[in-house]
């Protein structure tokens, strides 16, 4: 039905009042019990179980909902109902901030691609908090801090730790983001020194808050997929020194050399979607040598078929994200995804998906 007929209706409208009206409808569905009951039937029912446990957090299926789509925690309830393992919400930020001038966001459907330059629009912690305060969780919830666009690098730590402050007591695990191409330098926070100190503030912080709720909530890092091979190694140093729970691998990228010759590919802003794909797997293939286990992976980028997020396992992925696969392709394909990768556990003989996939990983080398 979402291929052929909503979708049609929603890329009439362009990108950003297409996904305002859907949030919109998603967040009045999820006051109607009915509507919720018979999404979860369509869904959720229809998703086989798979768990997935890491970071000490349950998950009960590998494929998770990305940043970028529910940035107020608005939707919470509906989209639990879509067999989704977790959600991913925000990017937020601190202050309410606009974000970029419209237009900002951009399809090239021939390649299944989004186009963005959001800017980290957010209404701030205090709404974010009072919308996820008053929901009744029924998976696994990130929340993917942002800093705001007026802060200074040199004082975004302090960003990072107001959002973790406000919210450690409703996130199942944060994601820092420093990897966004929308917010003016924010990405050189990835660099090894800015890095070094920005964890250093971030990790104190969570253990302050684990120690006076006696509950430790894990901490990932979202990196960009245009960092440099030779950085990766120095990266995966310094979130092994910090015991930084996992990697997010990757954030949209600024080479749009997969798309030149469309309409928008000129657009300034972060590219997402299938022509992500490759390099998103290298970054991650690259990350899982260097960390050998000893930090998670979620991956994330250019995932829209079982075989993509399995090869993205294989490459050493723990977990998986969608979002523009979410888009073109409406709520089924988490189902789908999920359902491919139980065969593979089903074909393997195996007990659980991570045994499949270190099975599998262990005949590739």
């Amino acid at each position: 039905m979402y291929k052929h007929f909503l979708r049609l209706l929603l890329f009439r409208l362009d990108p950003e009042s297409a996904h305002e009206l859907t949030l919109d409808w998603l967040t009045r569905a999820g006051h109607l019990s009915p509507v919720l009951a018979l999404l979860k039937n369509i869904y959720a029912n229809r998703t086989p179980d798979l768990p997935v446990e890491l970071m000490g957090i349950k998950f009960p299926g590998p494929v998770g909902l990305a940043a970028g789509l529910d940035k107020g925690a608005c939707c919470i309830n509906a989209l639990s109902c879509f067999g989704f393992g977790s959600l991913e919400l925000g990017t937020v930020t601190p202050k309410a901030q606009p974000g970029n001038p419209k237009p900002r966001m951009f399809r090239i459907p021939e390649k299944q691609a989004i186009l963005n330059r959001m800017g980290f629009n957010s209404g701030g912690l205090r709404p974010f908090l009072e919308n996820v305060a008053s929901t009744r969780k029924t998976i696994p919830l990130g929340i993917n801090l942002g800093k705001n666009a007026l802060t200074p690098n040199e004082m975004a730590a302090d960003d990072y730790v107001t959002g973790l402050k406000q919210l450690y007591l409703y996130a199942d695990y944060f994601s820092i983001n420093i990897s966004s191409p929308n917010t003016k330098n924010l990405r050189d926070l990835q660099s090894d020194e800015a890095l070094d100190g920005l964890l250093t503030v971030i990790m104190k912080t969570r253990q302050q808050l684990a120690d006076e709720f006696k509950r430790k909530v894990p901490v990932a890092v979202k990196i960009a997929p245009d960092i440099e091979n030779s950085s990766i190694s120095s990266l995966a140093e310094l979130l092994i020194k910090h015991r930084v729970d996992a990697v997010i691998a990757t954030n949209t990228t600024i080479d749009h050399s997969s798309v030149q010759g469309y309409e928008f590919a000129e657009e300034t802003g972060g590219l997402s979607g299938s022509p992500l794909k490759e390099r998103a797997n290298e970054v991650v293939r690259l990350l899982y040598r260097e960390l050998q286990g000893k930090v998670a992976i979620i991956g994330v980028g250019g995932i829209s078929s079982a075989e993509d997020a399995w090869q993205r396992m294989l490459a050493g992925a723990d977990l998986v994200q969608i979002y523009s696969s979410f888009i073109y392709n409406g709520p089924a394909i988490v189902a789908e995804i999920t359902s491919g990768l139980a065969k593979h556990v089903a074909e393997s003989g195996s007990e659980s998906l991570q045994q499949a996939v270190q099975s599998a990983r262990e005949k590739n080398e």
